[in-house]
């Protein structure tokens, strides 16, 4: 590290923006990059909480305007982690202010806001990169290194799913996460981090057919948009077939998700719950080990695992962050970022599709979207 610095300005200080800025602090920790990463302002609606947040999270200033922190000198990235709802609007004008983005997803509330702001990235020079951190954990690059590799032959089936509880209290109040034009469906939210696996892994998605569900329609009086389960089929582009699960009315499952590819030799298996381990069944093993075996995905020669723990002592969810953050700054400034904003609106035109396909009841090719 030769000790130039960049300056880090972070939007929102709730969860995300705890996350992210773990990840900064970490990552030269963790790595050695080329620049080391200062946490210079951070942003939000109310002044005692953000002041707090920058206090806590090792954040040099706060700002109750995040137009004020866009604006600074001081800050070269832009990094996004408000309400869905808002992130276009943010976006543009960390682009039009000449600064790098990092955004959370899903990138928008709806296709043609996501296909505007990856439209303007692409129109700059600057990196930008949207946050689909769960790439960034061993055992799920480890997966997208297997398949690459053809150790599960040709892929056929993907099924992944997402479950949660958070929606299951009826007597929860209303706020913008029950609010589509604000927090995005559930497809939308939890949906993208599965969809861009899906992408990432097996390729593009032609056509889904979709079903939703809203259990309760209203809360603190005001009518609720946002689907609290879903389920889709899909078709990808290569022939192969998939499924999605998308829930947030499920008892006790707290943040389960779960990825599964099968193909002609073989299966690979994630669950979220396990976040160190990769399950995998070879269809030429020897007929007596037939079943799955378990692959602690924390060796050297493993994706990222190097970075960290000898094998046996594993990673959690704050090191996807910390793994996010020096992949990016290890290629700051020039970049190219991945994935960038163009996959984050590649993700919502699929989101959108599943949308559209359980309004309407019928299969919606993704490319009705994108036109």
């Amino acid at each position: 590290m030769d000790g130039a610095e960049v300056g880090i300005g972070i939007v929102g200080y709730g969860l995300m923006g705890r996350a992210h800025a773990y990840g900064y602090t970490l990552a030269p920790r963790a790595r050695e990059l080329p620049v080391v990463p200062r946490l210079r302002a951070i942003s939000g609606r109310t002044a005692e909480a953000v002041a707090a947040a920058a206090d806590r999270y090792g954040v040099a200033s706060w700002t109750t305007d995040w137009r004020e922190l866009v604006a600074r000198d001081d800050v070269e990235i832009v990094d996004v982690c408000t309400p869905p709802g808002t992130h276009a609007e943010i976006v543009e004008a960390a682009l039009g202010a000449g600064k790098a983005v990092l955004c959370e997803k899903p990138l928008a509330a709806d296709y043609a806001s996501a296909r505007r702001v990856a439209e303007a990235a692409a129109r700059t020079s600057l990196p930008h990169a949207i946050g689909f951190n769960y790439r960034r954990l061993p055992a799920v690059s480890l997966l997208k290194e297997l398949v690459e590799e053809g150790m599960v032959g040709d892929v056929r089936l993907w099924r992944a799913s997402w479950l949660s509880d958070e929606f299951l209290d009826s007597s929860i109040p209303f706020d913008w996460r029950f609010e589509r034009a604000m927090g995005g469906t559930s497809i939308a939210d939890l949906g993208a981090h599965l969809v861009d696996l899906a992408l990432w892994v097996v390729g593009d998605i032609a056509e889904v057919a979709a079903q939703s569900e809203t259990f309760t329609r209203e809360r603190s009086g005001r009518g609720v948009d946002v689907d609290e389960a879903s389920s889709a089929l899909v078709r990808f582009a290569g022939g192969a077939r998939g499924t999605f699960e998308m829930a947030r009315v499920c008892a006790r499952r707290p943040c389960d998700f779960t990825v599964e590819v099968n193909g002609s030799r073989g299966t690979l298996r994630f669950d979220y719950a396990r976040l160190n381990e990769l399950w995998y069944g070879d269809a030429d093993d020897d007929g007596r080990l037939y079943g799955m075996r378990c692959i602690r995905a924390e060796a050297p020669d493993h994706p990222y695992a190097r970075d960290w723990w000898p094998v046996g002592q594993g990673v959690g969810y704050g090191v996807s962050f910390a793994n996010q953050a020096a992949d990016l700054l290890a290629r700051w400034p020039a970049g190219p970022w991945e994935p960038d904003l163009v996959q984050g609106a590649r993700v919502q035109a699929v989101c959108e599709a599943m949308e559209r396909a359980a309004a309407d009841r019928r299969w919606v090719e993704v490319a009705e979207v994108t036109r």
